[in-house]
């Protein structure tokens, strides 16, 4: 079973934003008057995948929460789960985002996983990747301050790598999420003695 949904976080502009720069500071009125001119701003959509089992997790900053996206980013999410011994998912739990609703979903998820969504307003639900989303925004989004949108793209992808195979996780008994695969399924070593 493998939990998704889409946490929706701000755009960093470069050279950084208000967190760097303060609320009051030139920079910050810049980046704020470039907005009104038509700069590009807006979100970044941080899509999440969660092993029930596992708790193995892998996350992709992209560009919108649009059907085709979420089904781009669930058939690379089972590729990447296929690389770590996870190659066939039964279920797939979601809550009832229109990008979950759609077409393109529907025909990614296929025949052979079942598509289970929650109750409306009940993200409990889906506890596994809104506890994720939590952990990420808490130790990584909210914790350091980023220059760039490149650069938290990076940090977000070198943190994925400490939260599966370095961070202890209570719902793997207190050992990261990599220690309930199979032995030599990745080749990455685990440090968790």
């Amino acid at each position: 079973m493998v939990h998704l949904d889409v946490k929706k976080v701000g755009r960093i502009p470069d050279g950084g934003g208000w967190r760097i720069h303060g609320r009051d500071s030139v920079r910050t009125k810049t980046v704020s008057r470039a907005k009104t001119a038509g700069a590009k701003r807006g979100y970044t959509y941080l899509h999440s995948a969660v092993d029930g089992f596992s708790r193995l997790a892998y996350t992709e900053p992209l560009s919108d929460e649009k059907g085709a996206t979420a089904a781009a980013f669930l058939a690379r999410a089972r590729a990447w789960f296929a690389a770590h011994g996870i190659t066939h998912i039964h279920r797939v739990v979601t809550d009832n985002g229109a990008c979950y609703r759609s077409g393109d979903f529907a025909w990614i998820v296929g025949k052979s996983t079942r598509h289970q969504k929650t109750k409306p307003y009940t993200p409990r639900h889906n506890g596994k990747v809104e506890r994720y989303q939590r952990i990420l925004a808490e130790e990584l989004l909210y914790a350091r301050e980023f220059n760039s949108e490149k650069a938290r793209s990076s940090a977000i992808a070198v943190w994925n790598i400490h939260y599966n195979y370095h961070r202890r996780h209570s719902g793997a008994g207190g050992l990261p999420p990599a220690s309930r695969l199979r032995e030599g399924v990745t080749n990455v070593q685990p440090s968790y003695s």
